[in-house]
């Protein structure tokens, strides 16, 4: 099938200005650039509106009804909770919301930190490991994995589909945008297929698990159809992983950026959640969030005709210099830290307590068993390609001692 330019989801298309390998691993002076110059911009080869400023995007993520979750890309598919409106998105989160309840997520805190500390056991005598590989993918898709009750063996499969779902085309072309969509077609079918045969395993012999849930799950009265549960879960492995990951390793790489942080932190452990919220601000796993007005609409004195796709950009508002007191200086103390990077308004990210969970653990586990963490220089770094997730493909680094978990 080819995608014609009407058809495409202007969030997963790379802007012009992000026009080299230096710029999309360090993209925010382009984006203190153009919210200066442009803040609202219609770019018309990706045939949208790219809104910059914390206020205009914080407006449109709290306003559903005028900025639509609601898109098709192909025609088919299932929805799931990121696109859809209410009331069916106020009624599956809010069953969702009963597994992830605060007290379902801090009692997981022993077992990522056990986690966590069998994934650091396997590198301990090498002083240097891939931090990408060793830690950050592998941690999320075994949480992710046992709350949906499929075998953390997968996490290879998972790991591939879980990129392909991300990925954005390498260029603005008609040509890369239907390899991509035709990859994402692939991934998603195989995902399906995948979680089909779960939930035949899980109707015979249920488990406490999240889809196990979701099975005997009501909604006024109706069950969820077999499409929705597996939808559900193809977004849980996809969103919880790849952020998740990226929050990880975007927090190490502050590490080695500003090394004093390490000898902070480790003095004062109780700044762990304040530092993993900086980062989230600085180094965001996602970067843009992509909308539909649903009717005309002004903003910035720009007018937004209904149907119009809008992307937010997340990174950018969160360096809104109108919002952030030094917003290009990372402060570990930050207060107030009203970041957007877990959305906000009725989309706000379901994981998030999950996510800042295993950022805290993973980062108070390093810094207990290993010092001096660096960045082995000279390393490539290369970003991952999608223009709305940021992140590293690989994250190489030593560190000069390491302390035994007793």
């Amino acid at each position: 099938m080819e995608y014609q330019k009407k058809e495409r989801y202007a969030n997963i298309i790379p802007i012009a200005e992000l026009d080299t390998s230096e710029k999309r691993l360090q993209p925010f002076p382009v984006y203190n650039q153009l919210r200066n110059s442009t803040p609202i911009r219609y770019d018309e080869s990706r045939d949208c509106w790219d809104v910059l400023r914390y206020e205009d995007v914080h407006r449109i993520l709290k306003d559903p009804v005028t900025f639509s979750s609601v898109r098709e890309l192909t025609g088919k598919g299932t929805a799931t909770i990121l696109t859809m409106d209410p009331p069916r998105h106020s009624q599956l989160r809010s069953l969702v919301n009963k597994t992830f309840t605060p007290r379902v997520i801090s009692d997981l805190a022993p077992h990522i930190e056990s986690i966590t500390n069998e994934m650091l056991d396997a590198v301990k005598d090498n002083n240097h490991m891939d931090l990408v590989h060793d830690l950050a993918v592998p941690l999320p898709v075994v949480v992710i994995a046992e709350l949906l009750g499929v075998p953390p063996r997968d996490r290879e499969l998972f790991k591939e589909w879980s990129d392909i779902l991300v990925k954005g085309p390498d260029t603005n072309s008609d040509e890369a945008f239907s390899q991509v969509m035709k990859e994402k077609e692939r991934a998603i079918q195989e995902l399906n297929d995948y979680f089909a045969k779960i939930l035949e395993q899980r109707r015979v012999d249920p488990k406490e698990d999240l889809i196990s849930l979701l099975l005997s799950a009501e909604i006024e009265g109706q069950q969820l159809n077999d499409m929705e549960i597996i939808s559900f879960s193809v977004l849980l492995l996809a969103a919880g992983n790849e952020t998740t990951t990226n929050l990880i390793t975007n927090a190490v790489r502050i590490l080695t950026e500003k090394t004093e942080i390490q000898q902070q932190l480790r003095g004062n452990p109780e700044l762990i959640p304040s530092f993993i919220e900086e980062v989230l601000r600085y180094y965001p796993p996602i970067q843009a969030i992509g909308r539909v007005a649903t009717t005309d609409i002004e903003i910035g004195g720009k007018l937004i005709k209904k149907g119009n796709q809008v992307v937010s950009w997340i990174a950018s508002a969160n360096r809104d210099e109108s919002k952030f007191v030094e917003p290009d200086a990372f402060i570990t103390e930050r207060r107030p830290n009203t970041h957007l990077s877990f959305g906000f308004g009725i989309h706000f990210c379901l994981g998030a307590p999950l996510a800042r969970l295993e950022g805290q653990i993973a980062i108070r586990t390093m810094l207990n068993r290993m010092e001096d963490i660096e960045f082995i220089a000279g390393s490539p770094l290369t970003s991952i390609q999608s223009p709305f997730v940021y992140g590293v493909k690989q994250f190489p680094i030593a560190f000069r001692s390491f302390r035994i978990e007793t």
